[in-house]
């Protein structure tokens, strides 16, 4: 039996649970500052007296940062492995956040913030191609919705810093706050293993069955004494190229499409919640309580993922839910009154967090070992780019007359466009092992 097979056929137990808290913990860190900078800007825009254009770019130049972070630890993570990138980006993003504390102006807020966006933006198609290829694929669907599902309680955090910390103590004190996961990189170092297909793509044979037969006596399983190895992908090569080879061209336009649309639409959506809603006439105290509700309604939403994205499969769910977000984006910008704004506001959120949950499923599913990771980053810095551009649309149009109405109008067309694109390019990735897919 090959050294993948043998990772496959392990039981499912404390060993991928553990991958699986360990991981999500760096995932909900990296949840919670992206969530932070949409409670404090709206506090530090009355301070220091922001214009809405000097709002946008504070949002913006994150996402340039997340971009180029992406495309870079993506292929970093291809040639020099999978933790030691994971690690590298955390301790970037968290030191650089509690920087920004210290910024003296917007000049230095901004240089803070593109470097938080390299480590944000470099974390996240890492984190997720490794655990994908550590879990069986009977389950690895439900594993990878879960893991996204820390990505909720990590705006749920932000939400409630920014609820008990900043009205009393201050933004300075929730980017302090933002540093700390920097410690956490310790605890990555000593629980995550380095990925197999990885370790056998790059000729580490030796190391593989050692970290695959440690795994095996954790599992209680049979520890096999003799190597075969499989090839995990045709090549060793990470080139951009191979993104548009005929046998991966028409997976790499749908995941361009799709993330630059859902990634339009999220942070269009929840990074300017708080100061859409105090612009409808709510107070910050106000519109930081309705976004944590509106929050709290994401987890719910990645567990009914988790749950269909194993029943129906990839493609009839993402499409799914992203369709149901888009008609409840466009409900929620007719919302005239608190309890509209709050059932439209929470079944958004349920839907398009869901949808995150199965597109982190079904990116890395897309390509061989080799380039994986850095598939995987390349679809996210294309949608990063679509990050750059909805905080400045959505100012612009937010001064137009019937602003709030005419905002979510324009998410619900984009939204029902990334539904199309699923269903028409979208290949089914169910049970299939990463390998099958790949190749």
């Amino acid at each position: 039996m090959d050294l993948v097979s043998r990772i496959q056929r392990l039981p499912i137990g404390r060993f991928h649970y553990t991958l699986l808290w360990v991981i999500g913990l760096g995932w909900m860190f990296d949840a919670m500052d992206t969530g932070l900078i949409s409670f404090i800007l709206t506090k530090m825009a009355e301070e220091w007296q922001m214009t809405p254009a000097e709002k946008g770019w504070v949002v913006s130049i994150g996402f340039v940062g997340m971009a180029i972070g992406a495309v870079c630890s993506g292929g970093l993570a291809d040639r020099i492995g999978r933790r030691s990138v994971f690690a590298m980006t955390l301790v970037i993003y968290s030191i650089a956040t509690a920087l920004c504390a210290f910024a003296p102006n917007l000049s230095w807020l901004l240089i803070f913030r593109f470097i938080v966006g390299l480590g944000l933006g470099g974390q996240l198609p890492v984190a997720v191609t490794l655990v994908s290829e550590y879990i069986p694929a009977q389950v690895r669907g439900r594993f990878i919705v879960l893991l996204e599902s820390f990505w909720g309680l990590g705006w749920l955090l932000a939400a409630l810093i920014a609820w008990f910390v900043i009205p009393d103590y201050g933004w300075h004190i929730a980017f302090l706050i933002g540093g700390l996961p920097a410690i956490y990189v310790f605890i990555i170092l000593k629980k995550v293993p380095e990925s197999i297909p990885y370790l056998i793509n790059r000729g580490r044979i030796d190391e593989a069955h050692a970290l695959v037969q440690r795994i095996e006596r954790q599992c209680g399983v049979e520890v096999i004494q003799q190597i075969e190895v499989k090839p995990v992908a045709a090549s060793q090569d990470v080139s951009f190229s191979q993104l548009w080879s005929a046998a991966f061209a028409r997976r790499t336009l749908m995941l361009w499409l799709i993330w630059f649309g859902i990634v339009y639409s999220y942070y269009g959506i929840f990074t300017w919640l708080p100061s859409l809603l105090v612009a409808q006439g709510y107070s910050i105290v106000q519109s930081f309580e309705y976004v944590l509700v509106i929050i709290l309604a994401q987890l719910p939403g990645y567990i009914a993922a988790a749950w269909l994205v194993e029943k129906l499969g990839r493609k009839a769910t993402l499409s799914g839910f992203i369709g149901m977000c888009a008609v409840s984006a466009y409900f929620f910008g007719q919302a005239n009154t608190v309890m509209l704004i709050m059932i439209w506001g929470c079944l958004m959120s349920f839907f398009n967090l869901g949808a995150w949950g199965v597109l982190y499923t079904y990116t890395p599913e897309q390509y061989p070992a080799n380039i994986r990771a850095f598939g995987s980053g390349w679809a996210s810095a294309i949608g990063r780019m679509a990050g750059i551009v909805a905080p400045l649309v959505v100012t612009q149009m937010m001064a137009m007359q019937h602003g709030f109405s005419a905002v979510f109008m324009m998410f619900t067309v984009v939204l029902l466009a990334v539904a199309l694109i699923i269903v028409v390019l979208g290949e089914e990735t169910k049970g299939k092992t990463l390998e099958s897919i790949g190749l």
